[in-house]
């Protein structure tokens, strides 16, 4: 049976197959892609529909704890990787919300009865999975039936419950025992669309007019923070394509003004790719950037981002804690080093990232960031300021490391940074800005840490 791209059920079975593509530890973003070449869809005649796979894959993964605790309660054999997957992306539409009338509603308007048969017509269509669209059936009807008694069973386990797995819960529980669980309940949440302002075009006060005009309602969430009320696609916002502005999170703005640059200043950004924090880098001043970044395809990335803002800096695919390989011999006056990490501070954002993750690999991200700041530091000038970043929020990665890394670089001098921040929708308490620091913390930010150091003079 072929199925119509613009059908549900040739979308759940594209996003069934992202979804099985994230068991097997590929990245969402490249499983989506990789169905997306397989299926053959164009990205401007299939745009609805690769959207549409992109959404249900991505719903899934965030409630991938509760769905795949349903499945293991509700199928006694396994029925395969891609009926697993089909029968995760059916349930998490099921358990969205609940209409005022009572009536169970899928997101997007999917009645119950439009999943279950989707469902069953997706299972159908394939060679693969067509032995089973009884059983998805069968599943996805009694889960309606028994929803409310199944739900509690399956909320007794606490990976189900929080859609994390059990060492995250662990790590959350150990470094913030009276918030672990509105840190918990909080990674399922919908992220905002923040846009960072290039104020070397425009202010936030005009922006935010720009886009009244437009008819999309937009807040200011820090200095050259924009929050929009409801997120579009790119190439909808008002002066994206020109520059005027670049899709950032509020907390991530913070890197570039903790730098404290002044016009003639080389710059170091390691890890750059995409190149967002690149891009803030030089709209604050007239500066020398070198962006260094391990992975070519990324790198890459760095010179589309500037491009689109007019900028220019001298971007080289190299491995930030070997300099050896690619340092030029003069020192920088400031260094950002945005490190590989967990992204336990992103995860609204990247909700594969946790299952993807393993316990094990905490300990060798810790390493890998000690090695790259140890090799970036003689990097710098005497007097010249590093800032340490992660998106993390293990304190492993956080301020246990400015500690370590305070006791073992020499001539190091810690400074005022803003520390930890938690996601959220206010400022943080805890954190704080450099004194006399003409920033303000933003009110709406993923998870962030920071630190910054300068060499003595």
């Amino acid at each position: 049976m072929r199925l119509q791209h613009d059908s549900l059920a040739f979308q759940m079975l594209g996003a069934a197959a992202a979804v099985r593509g994230v068991n097997e530890g590929t990245a969402l973003p490249q499983a989506i892609e990789d169905v997306a070449t397989h299926l053959r869809l164009d990205r401007v005649r299939d745009a609805a529909t690769r959207g549409a796979v992109q959404d249900l894959a991505y719903r899934t993964v965030r409630q991938f704890g509760t769905t795949r605790a349903l499945v293991t309660e509700l199928v006694t054999r396994p029925p395969g990787a891609l009926v697993d997957s089909l029968l995760a992306v059916a349930l998490a539409l099921l358990l969205e919300g609940e209409e005022g009338d009572g009536s169970k509603v899928g997101r997007g308007g999917y009645s119950d009865f439009t999943v279950v048969d989707q469902a069953v017509s997706a299972a159908a269509s394939e060679p693969k999975t067509a032995h089973a669209r009884g059983l998805v059936n069968a599943v996805l009807r009694r889960f309606l039936r028994e929803r409310q008694p199944l739900m509690q069973a399956v909320n007794q386990d606490e990976e189900a419950r929080y859609n994390l797995p059990s060492w995250w819960l662990a790590q959350l529980r150990k470094a913030y025992p009276d918030q672990w669980t509105t840190l918990a309940d909080s990674v399922n949440a919908r992220p905002p669309m923040t846009l960072r302002v290039n104020t070397r075009r425009t202010s936030v006060p005009q922006y935010l007019t720009e886009l009244a005009n437009a008819g999309m309602a937009g807040t200011a969430v820090g200095d050259q923070a924009v929050r929009l009320v409801r997120a579009f696609p790119v190439s909808q916002v008002p002066g994206f394509a020109e520059g005027d502005v670049s899709v950032q999170d509020a907390g991530a703005q913070l890197a570039a003004p903790l730098c404290e640059l002044s016009d003639g200043m080389r710059v170091l950004d390691a890890c750059a790719a995409p190149g967002g924090k690149t891009g803030h880098l030089l709209e604050l001043a007239d500066i020398d950037v070198t962006a260094v970044e391990s992975d070519a395809q990324r790198a890459a990335r760095i010179h589309d981002n500037l491009a689109r803002l007019g900028q220019r800096a001298n971007v080289i695919v190299g491995d930030a804690s070997r300099p050896q390989d690619w340092w030029d011999g003069q020192p920088f006056d400031r260094i950002l080093a945005d490190v590989p990490c967990s992204a336990s501070g992103i995860v609204r954002r990247h909700p594969d990232i946790r299952w993807l993750r393993r316990e094990t690999d905490i300990a060798r991200l810790v390493n890998e960031q000690r090695r790259i700041v140890s090799q970036l530091w003689p990097l710098l000038k005497p007097g010249g300021i590093l800032v340490y970043v992660t998106c993390s929020i293990f304190p492993t990665e956080g301020e246990e490391q400015a500690l370590w890394f305070g006791a073992q670089l020499p001539d190091a001098i810690r400074l005022q940074a803003p520390g930890q921040l938690l996601p959220g929708t206010k400022a943080p308490e805890t954190a704080s800005l450099p004194t006399g620091s003409p920033l303000g913390l933003p009110t709406d930010h993923d998870g962030f840490y920071y630190a910054r150091f300068q060499k003595r003079a």
